[in-house]
């Protein structure tokens, strides 16, 4: 269990791909289009289901995939708890893949089917996709973790201040290129390697790690790379190597599967790697010196409990960080401890406690 105090993506995106041909093509595609959304509005209605009193179904939507994204397990996970123990009370996980071009199409047919009491999904890109399912269904709630769009009258999100959490890792970063760690060299070099640039990675996780790093150790350089996608795990670790050929001994990566060649890369040189996210140690022990975590599963469990109770307050979205105790460091791990220097775990110790106490907080951007 996590470190818990009292005072605290893997986004995958995808282009729309536009004929060539222009109007005339535009065309020709557009009747069955049509066609084929109407026999889904025909068919789902025909599979509207009549409820029992009392019963309460929520539909969770991974715009991804569940089984190795750890943003995602948590959804699931925290949609799952909330409801098992009411028997009337029931979650099922649709995945909506990676072609984001997609995403609408798949959150329409949920919520075209009128069996969802709540549409539960996570991503900074699903906001606007729920927004515009809603126009259609006016009845469907919708709870968005990990995105942001205050007002709506159908819509409640919950955004995660990634900024705290990349300031807390940027932090440990510049310590561990700066300290007396044993995979550590002269050069105060920091890697970031991301699957894709998005808002949240370019305006809030991106900087945060920037100032984190900044102020740990002021002379540090970064070197940010993108691999272009969630899942080339063989490119991601070409770029590590790069890196560590480049003097570098400490990386971040952010890059959904793609990472897992980053440690093995990191394994082989002797270098270091961080985690964002879930809690990475054990994934290689002593390569892996610190992860952060995002408690998507505790913010998915308490808006279906919300919801269940009638007290969901749609249209209002909130912001919450370390101090609400949403994100965290994982300081209490075995392997953290022992492959960790004192100094190094006493110096984050004192960064978490600031935020802890409210007296150091940052703000997430506008996206």
């Amino acid at each position: 269990m996590h470190h818990q105090r009292t005072n605290r993506h893997t986004q995958a995106s995808g282009a729309r791909g536009r004929p060539s041909s222009g109007v005339r093509l535009s065309a020709v595609i557009m009747v069955p289009v049509l066609i084929t959304l109407t026999v889904l509005t025909l068919f789902t209605a025909g599979c509207r289901e009549e409820k029992q009193d009392g019963e309460f179904k929520v539909g969770v939507f991974v715009p991804g995939f569940t089984e190795g994204s750890p943003i995602y397990e948590m959804l699931a996970a925290g949609a799952r708890e909330a409801v098992e123990d009411d028997p009337l009370a029931s979650a099922e996980v649709v995945e909506g893949g990676y072609n984001q071009a997609l995403w609408q199409e798949k959150v329409t047919s949920l919520a075209a089917t009128g069996s969802y009491d709540l549409i539960l999904t996570s991503n900074p890109a699903m906001p606007a996709v729920c927004a515009e399912v809603a126009r259609d269904f006016p009845d469907q709630a919708f709870a968005v973790m990990d995105g942001y769009l205050a007002d709506h009258p159908q819509i409640y999100t919950v955004l995660f201040n990634q900024v705290e959490q990349a300031y807390l890792i940027g932090y440990l970063a510049g310590l561990v290129t700066t300290g007396a760690m044993p995979g550590a060299n002269p050069r105060a070099g920091v890697g970031m390697i991301v699957g894709q640039q998005y808002p949240v990675m370019d305006r809030a996780i991106r900087p945060g790690f920037e100032r984190g790093l900044r102020e740990a150790a002021p002379s540090a350089e970064l070197d940010f790379r993108v691999v272009g996608n969630w899942h080339d795990a063989g490119k991601a670790a070409e770029l590590a190597q790069s890196m560590f050929d480049a003097g570098i001994d400490v990386v971040l990566p952010i890059a959904g599967g793609a990472g897992l060649g980053v440690l093995k890369v990191a394994e082989e040189n002797g270098r270091y790697v961080l985690w964002f996210d879930s809690s990475g140690y054990s994934l290689a022990p002593g390569t892996v010196v610190g992860s952060t975590v995002l408690k998507n599963d505790r913010a998915a469990r308490e808006t279906v409990e919300l919801a269940m109770e009638g007290k969901l307050p749609l249209g209002e979205a909130r912001v919450v960080g370390v101090e609400q105790g949403y994100i965290d460091f994982v300081d209490d791990d075995p392997l953290y401890e022992r492959h960790v220097p004192e100094t190094i775990r006493r110096e984050m110790q004192r960064v978490l406690d600031r935020f802890s106490s409210g007296e150091l907080s940052l703000s997430m951007p506008e996206l």
